[in-house]
């Protein structure tokens, strides 16, 4: 029951790969990865949900093992990445399911539910902002890019890109270095080097600034719909800052908001913590 099957399927005309895991009949619980990574960051935190749920983690477009499709062909915003997404919900006949979004999956996952809430059953949010005060001086390169997108300042953000920068993100904030796999930022680094990625990557550097200009759309949708909400953040992220867990509760009452005193990607050294986290939130039935 809680074997991984690796899947593919054609979503538009776009190739998406997934993981899943969990009874067909079971709660589903959607996984929405970030950047630079891919749905391999949940390969343990799977088996330890797949009992009581569905889970199913799909590879966005352009990362992992998905298509990367030419910029030509395919405009990379995270409006774009979002209707693939729904539509991939779709394809799998996943009708109402549980999110877990993690940095790039939250603007992703966050449009969805705005945009079909009687689908999103709940929201599990690990170092996925919606708040303006989330965000750390670590943006100001990139907040320079959204300013002003000359060709100067987006190539200034190829530093960005490189495997020393990847693994920055990984340990920054993280007491244990040793118990980072390097599984997990080597095969990004891998699929940064498929030809096209960087600008691939470039151009959502410069479409995140949609995502912040709809951080008031996100709140409203809280607001409105109070959805049942678990922030699990990594509270050394040198991005996304505790400041954007804590403001879930400005606009969700019964929002619930837990600390690990890790970095951005909580799962490499904090898994077991998290996966029990979500199994006291999450009901284990429709």
């Amino acid at each position: 029951m809680n074997a991984i099957k690796y899947n593919r399927v054609d979503v538009d005309g776009y190739g998406v790969a997934y993981r899943e895991a969990g009874p067909a009949n079971a709660p589903a619980l959607l996984l929405l990865h970030g950047f630079p990574t891919s749905s391999h960051m949940f390969r343990d935190l799977i088996p330890k949900l797949a009992d009581r749920y569905r889970v199913v983690a799909p590879d966005l477009p352009g990362f992992g093992q998905s298509d990367l499709p030419s910029r030509e062909e395919f405009k990379y915003t995270f409006s774009n990445l979002a209707k693939v997404m729904t539509r991939f919900t779709e394809v799998l006949k996943l009708d109402r399911f549980a999110i877990y979004v993690f940095d790039y999956g939250s603007p992703t996952g966050l449009r969805m539910a705005v945009e079909h809430p009687e689908r999103v059953t709940a929201i599990i949010t690990q170092n996925g902002n919606a708040y303006v005060e989330g965000l750390s001086d670590g943006w100001n390169p990139i907040r320079a890019y959204w300013k002003e997108p000359s060709q100067a300042n987006r190539d200034a953000l190829r530093a960005l890109l490189t495997p020393e920068t990847t693994y920055w993100q990984y340990t920054t904030g993280v007491k244990e270095r040793s118990l980072v796999s390097p599984d997990g930022y080597n095969l990004d680094n891998h699929y940064m080097t498929r030809p096209g990625a960087h600008e691939v990557q470039l151009d959502l550097f410069l479409d995140y600034a949609s995502n912040v200009d709809m951080y008031p759309e996100f709140q409203a949708y809280f607001r409105k719909h109070q959805p049942a909400l678990l922030a699990a953040w990594g509270s050394g992220d040198p991005f996304f800052l505790p400041a954007g867990a804590e403001a879930f509760k400005r606009d969700i009452k019964d929002a619930k908001v837990t600390f690990f005193d890790t970095g951005h990607f909580a799962l490499e050294t904090h898994c077991d913590e998290i996966a029990a986290a979500i199994r006291d939130f999450l009901p284990a039935e429709r």
